[in-house]
């Protein structure tokens, strides 16, 4: 279904890693370990290593090419420099053509339009190049940047689950939003 591992927005690269990016993923999560922290999972003791690093990446590329998920890195280009992710999950096909969207940005690049940026470009990519027709997204009712992001993208307010995911240790409420490919 996908053509390429690489796409570009106006700022951005948006790229598909295979494990040679394993030192600059690792260096992406350690820069910003207590910035993201309290919007993530818990991580497995090893998660800041180089080995399980290129690990995740290979298993992430293994499943973009199954057609089942696809995690596409931020650079910027002017530096070059890995700012975050956008990644499209539990992508189910047949006459259901959706995924869940999650995302993460550079603690020093926050509040510049990136992330839109790349979510509007990354959208787009799924809808076109893989033929999906819905893509939900799942935010933290206290995460004010998250929610801003979901409004200037036009995002669809559905509903809201109470203790719906695990963050950080702690069952955390969340809003749900989708957006619809309108083209199909």
């Amino acid at each position: 279904m996908f053509k390429q591992t690489r796409y570009d927005s106006e700022r951005l690269y948006l790229k598909i890693l295979k494990p040679n990016y394993a030192g600059e993923v690792l260096e992406y999560y350690k820069r910003n370990h207590n910035f993201l922290t309290e919007w993530e999972p818990k991580h497995p003791k090893d998660f800041y290593t180089l080995s399980y690093q290129k690990n995740k990446l290979s298993s992430e590329y293994t499943l973009f090419k199954e057609n089942s998920m696809v995690r596409f890195w931020i650079f910027k280009k002017e530096d070059n420099k890995l700012i975050g992710n956008v990644c499209y999950s539990n992508i189910v096909m047949g006459n259901f053509k959706s995924c869940f969207l999650g995302y993460k940005l550079d603690k020093d690049e926050i509040n510049k339009g990136y992330m839109t940026e790349a979510i509007k470009k990354t959208v787009d990519i799924m809808f076109e190049d893989f033929g999906l027709h819905r893509i939900e997204a799942n935010i933290v009712p206290r995460n004010a940047r998250s929610l801003k992001v979901m409004e200037k993208l036009e995002f669809e307010k559905e509903g809201f689950s109470r203790r719906y995911l695990e963050i950080n240790g702690k069952w955390e409420d969340h809003v749900h939003f989708a957006t619809y490919n309108d083209r199909m």
